[in-house]
């Protein structure tokens, strides 16, 4: 260890490089192009209004909830549909109906809603324990949703309005299980899982959104709100708000992450979960095999060995070439750890086929840091070495907005390891553009890659799937 002045002073002082990558454009119907998704959709229209078979004309929407809840969501959502204002912080949200922002429409018919009643409502607050009262609402509304999908003409979309007065026993749950020590569940995610049978995506919207006054604090401004759920919306009925510009042809990226189950027996069990996108940014779910991982043993962040690794990747192609009718050119693999040497071996036997691949361990890092002169934080698309060490700002200043939308000090993300057959140069404006592929918001980008930034949300809502039931694939499902 160097300790005095004199032997630190010795050390090479680090070789230091700095780039700046442009912003990546996103396309929008008709091939046009915009820097920003909400500009770009209100200039120009959702990049799917001119596909025919992929544009929703009209959208049937029904209601879960009480009666004072669909009441107020129903009348939220249709007073977006005209547009909503925004000021000197927000965009306006340019509206959904056939004229204007979105052009489609939303359908309303009681026959689509279904009511939780009072009766019904008084029935989960009368379990004694919380866990008892988490399982009855949880059984409650799937029994709701199964209602909706079995009519002879369903809904293509629901909204959950769930009622202040249930939420409030069993938003949360905490409690010890025989077997299974502290078991923590979430109901947003519980409910994800649970109505994914019934082919019905959803989307939850509370009182405390759609009863706030014009000027609440707290929630979020109404005009953000509005382009979250509607832009979600558009998705989840089979349309394309947005594409990137730029992703090669027949490449698939493909993100992995883990998760513990809920339910097993022992903590050390995990599943792996790889996120398939393709060109377009449209993505797949799939889950892999069950694993032990001793954290004990060796550390906190699962691995794979050579099989497991081998086996995920073999469901990748499988499901790729089952969807698109041929086999990628290329495949980029990213994780939020480095490759262990079994990892790469088994990810690299299984890549054997595909004419070209890369490997790619991203993830944050708060200890390195650019400092730019001003009162300004570096630019997002701004890369910088350390020795041999790359990073990416991909949150920052945003120099096609003059602005900088975020309330913290950005982080970089580290490339922490790299295998593969393209530039790195390349492989970091890919990640800059897969910053801007998150159809659940309108945000101008994310942290991570959409590839990673989904691994906690999927995972999350995995976990409560159960072993012996098949997740749907499509990503609508999980939003």
């Amino acid at each position: 260890m160097l300790n005095t002045p004199l032997q630190r002073s010795q050390l090479p002082a680090p070789r230091i490089g700095c780039e700046y990558l442009e912003e990546p454009s996103l396309l929008f119907c008709g091939g046009r192009e915009h820097v920003s998704a909400r500009a770009g959709i209100a200039l120009f229209g959702p990049r799917s209004l001119d596909i025919q078979e992929r544009h929703p004309s009209t959208t049937r929407v029904g209601f879960i909830g009480s009666g004072a809840s669909i009441d107020s969501a129903h009348q939220w959502v249709t007073s977006c549909l005209a547009g909503v204002e925004g000021d000197s912080e927000h965009d306006a949200f340019p509206g959904y109906n056939e004229r204007q922002g979105f052009y489609t429409n939303l359908a309303f018919a009681d026959r689509w809603n279904q009511t939780l009643t009072l009766n019904e409502l008084h029935a989960v607050a009368k379990e004694r324990l919380y866990k008892d009262r988490f399982a009855t609402a949880l059984a409650l509304v799937s029994e709701k949703l199964r209602g909706l999908a079995h009519k002879d003409s369903p809904p293509d979309y629901v909204i959950l309005a769930l009622p202040d007065e249930l939420l409030k026993h069993c938003e949360t749950v905490d409690y010890v299980e025989a077997g299974q020590g502290m078991v923590h569940r979430d109901f947003r995610r519980a409910l994800k899982a649970e109505v994914m049978k019934y082919c019905l995506p959803t989307q939850i919207i509370r009182q405390r959104t759609s009863e706030a006054a014009p000027d609440s604090r707290e929630v979020d401004h109404k005009s953000r709100v509005a382009w979250n759920i509607f832009s979600s919306l558009y998705f989840k009925s089979g349309g394309i708000p947005w594409s990137p510009k730029g992703l090669e042809p027949g490449t698939c990226y493909v993100g992995i992450s883990f998760y513990r189950p809920v339910g097993v027996a022992s903590n050390l069990l995990c599943t792996s979960v790889a996120q398939a996108f393709n060109e377009y940014g449209e993505g797949l779910v799939l889950r892999g095999q069950d694993f032990v991982w001793d954290p004990r043993a060796y550390g906190r962040s699962p691995h794979l060995d050579t099989e497991q690794a081998r086996a995920l990747i073999d469901l990748v192609l499988k499901r790729y070439r089952d969807e698109v009718k041929q086999m990628p050119r290329r495949i980029v693999i990213h994780k939020s750890t480095r490759f262990w040497p079994a990892e790469k071996e088994g990810f690299q036997d299984a890549l054997a086929g595909v004419p070209y691949y890369d490997l790619v361990a991203v993830r944050p890092n708060n200890q390195v840091r650019l400092l730019r002169e001003g009162q300004y934080p570096p630019l997002r698309g701004a890369t910088f070495t350390v020795d041999d060490v790359h990073y990416l700002y991909t949150t920052g200043f945003i120099p096609a907005l003059n602005a900088y939308p975020h309330g913290h000090v950005p982080s970089p993300l580290q490339i922490a390891d790299y295998i593969g057959d393209t530039s790195l140069t390349k492989i970091l404006e890919e990640i800059l553009l897969l910053t801007k592929m998150n159809w659940n918001t309108t945000a101008f980008a994310d942290l991570r890659p959409i590839t990673l930034r989904f691994s906690q949300l999927v995972g999350d809502i995995m976990r409560e799937i159960p072993p012996d039931r098949e997740p749907l694939p499509q990503f609508k499902y999980y939003m």
